[in-house]
């Protein structure tokens, strides 16, 4: 996996507060905590699949005290023929979780995804966090494998409809 996100400016490293955009450096530190949140279970899930084979758009990361404490990537896909991303996973550690740093980070996601002008962000996720952001069900995005639909979201920043094969942007 290539963990040097192609969108990260040497001379604008912090986005927003505490969240800065993963260098290279993290690469390490940010599997570790992925690992740590999700457990080597998340290797047989279809996201997985996705991930291992599209390129890095951008990750942005959350330190404490000089510790990595919340991830998140996005990954240059094209959800039919939309331009997208697929934002995921988001990782916190434990000790973080249920203060909002989560959301911090989707908002990151967000901005990356406008910046880059692309026509929205595709996710798997859970439908009542999500939808706070704006993200609705993606009924015709097609993933390759096995994926519980209702599970699938988009933000829409233009017209262009997630519908057809979800595949790398390579």
């Amino acid at each position: 996996m290539n963990a040097a996100p192609a969108s990260a400016s040497s001379d604008d490293p912090q986005i927003a507060g505490s969240i800065t955009r993963e260098t290279p450096a993290d690469a390490a530190a940010v599997d570790a905590l992925v690992i740590a949140a999700f457990g080597p279970g998340r290797f047989a899930k279809t996201a997985e699949r996705l991930r291992e084979r599209a390129p890095l758009a951008a990750g942005f990361c959350l330190h404490e005290d000089g510790r990595l404490i919340g991830s998140v990537r996005l990954w240059s896909i094209l959800t039919g023929e939309a331009r997208s991303v697929f934002l995921g996973p988001i990782a916190v550690d434990k000790a973080s979780r249920s203060t909002g740093l989560g959301g911090e980070l989707v908002r990151a996601c967000i901005e990356e995804g406008k910046t880059l002008g692309l026509d929205g962000i595709l996710l798997v996720g859970d439908p009542p966090y999500f939808s706070r952001f704006g993200f609705q069900p993606a009924p015709e995005a097609v993933l390759p494998g096995p994926v519980d639909q209702r599970r699938v979201m988009w933000l829409p920043f233009t017209a262009a409809a997630p519908v057809g094969a979800v595949r790398p942007d390579v």
